[in-house]
C-alpha cells in the first residue's frame, strides 16, 4: 500500500459517508455586510466551508464514520473506543449508533459540558480523565487491552485522514478556482486530509497547480507550528496547550501519519492570538448566519489578521471546523457585539 493516502482512497471515503455526513455549504462572506458592520474587509474573496452543518456540528463525523464502517463485523461486535475532547467523541458515538455498535469515549474532565452532553445523548459511555491528551490516549489503550474494543483514534490513522480529506475534495469541487485553503490544526487529521485532497486534485488538473493549503493554530498551543518549521515532531506539555480557548486544538502533538502528510502537502502554518480568535468568533456571529466554536474560528482569524504572512490570493476558503459553541460563551459574544454597536 502507498505510504501516503491517495485521492482514490478519499473518493472511496466520500462514497462511504454519503447519506450520513453532509456535503456542507461553501458560504461567501459579503463585503457589503462587513462594511455595514464596520468589520475589516479582506483584500480577497472569502469563503467559509461550514462544517458546523454536519449532524454533530463538526467535521469529525467524516473520519469517524469512515473508520468505523471499515471495521469487520467481528470487530464492530466488540464495540469501539476513542479518546477525545469532544467533537471526535460525538463523531464516533454517531457512527457507532448508525452502525449498531457500542461506543466508549475517554474524555478530559475539562471538556465543554455541551460536548459531553451531546456525546451521552448519542448513546456513548463516557470515561473521564485529566486534561492531558496523553492521559486519555493511555486510558483508552488500557480499556482496549481489558475489553477488546476497536480503537478509533482521533487523527493518526489512514481511514481518518481519508475521511477528513473528503472536506478538501468538496472544496475543490465547489470552488475550482480557489487559490488558498486554510484549515485549523491540532492532531492534524483535518489539515493532513484537506491538504492531501487539494494537492492531489491539483495534480489531476481539477484545481490550479499553484493552489496552497495552510494550517492555523492558536499561539498558546503551537506544537504543530514548531514541528512544521523545525521538520521534527515535537510535543508540548498539557499545561501549555490547555491555555487556549480553542478546546478542540489542545492536542499536544501532531500524529505521526498526519505529520508526514503535513510535511508533504502543506505549504505553511500560522498562529493566532486568543484575542484574534474572539474577534473571529464575533465576526462570524455578526456577519453570517453561521455559528463557530473557538476552534472553528481559528482559520478565519488567520485569514483576517495574518494576511501578510499568507500567500497573496484572490479566492480564499477557511474551514469552519465546528460550531459546538457553549451557550454561556455565545451569550458573552452577543453582548460584546451589541456593545460595539
Amino acid at each position: 500500500m502507498n505510504e501516503f493516502v491517495t485521492l482514490e482512497e478519499i473518493r472511496a471515503a466520500a462514497e462511504c459517508i454519503r447519506g450520513v455526513a453532509v456535503r456542507t455549504a461553501l458560504h461567501r462572506v459579503e463585503r457589503a455586510r462587513l462594511k455595514r458592520l464596520h468589520l475589516p474587509e479582506p483584500a480577497f474573496d472569502l469563503y467559509i466551508k461550514a462544517e458546523s452543518e454536519q449532524p454533530i456540528g463538526s467535521f469529525k463525523l467524516r473520519g469517524a464514520y469512515t473508520m468505523v464502517a471499515q471495521l469487520t463485523p467481528e470487530a464492530r461486535s466488540r464495540g469501539v473506543i476513542t479518546y477525545s475532547s469532544g467533537n471526535h467523541a460525538q463523531g464516533v458515538a454517531y457512527a457507532a449508533r448508525e452502525l449498531g455498535t457500542k461506543a466508549v469515549i475517554v474524555m478530559p474532565s475539562n471538556a465543554p459540558e455541551v460536548k459531553k452532553a451531546a456525546t451521552r445523548a448519542l448513546g456513548a459511555e463516557i470515561v473521564e480523565v485529566g486534561p492531558a491528551s496523553s492521559e486519555r490516549r493511555m486510558k483508552a489503550e488500557e480499556l482496549v487491552a481489558e475489553f477488546g474494543y476497536a480503537m478509533i483514534p482521533p487523527y493518526d490513522a489512514r481511514e481518518i485522514v481519508s475521511g477528513q480529506g473528503t472536506c478538501g475534495l468538496e472544496i475543490v469541487e465547489q470552488l475550482p478556482r480557489v487559490d488558498l485553503v486554510i484549515a485549523p490544526v491540532s492532531g492534524g487529521g483535518l489539515l493532513s486530509g484537506v491538504a492531501t485532497a487539494v494537492k492531489l486534485a491539483a495534480m489531476e488538473g481539477l484545481v490550479s497547480a499553484n493552489v496552497q493549503v495552510w494550517g492555523a493554530e492558536p499561539e498558546l498551543a503551537a506544537d504543530a507550528h514548531e514541528s512544521f518549521y523545525s521538520k521534527r515532531l515535537v510535543e508540548w506539555p498539557a499545561e501549555k496547550t490547555v491555555r487556549t480557548i480553542g478546546d478542540g486544538l489542545r492536542t499536544q502533538s501532531l500524529g505521526v501519519l498526519n505529520f508526514a502528510h503535513v510535511l508533504r502537502h502543506v505549504d505553511g502554518i500560522v498562529t493566532v492570538t486568543e484575542e484574534e480568535i474572539f474577534a473571529a468568533l464575533r465576526m462570524i456571529l455578526s456577519a453570517t448566519k453561521l455559528v463557530a466554536e473557538p476552534s472553528g474560528a481559528v482559520a478565519l482569524a488567520a485569514a483576517m489578521f495574518h494576511a501578510d504572512e499568507l500567500p497573496r490570493a484572490r479566492k480564499v476558503v477557511v474551514v469552519l471546523s465546528g460550531g459546538n459553541l457553549e451557550p454561556a460563551l455565545r451569550e458573552r459574544l452577543e453582548r460584546e457585539i451589541a456593545a460595539q454597536g
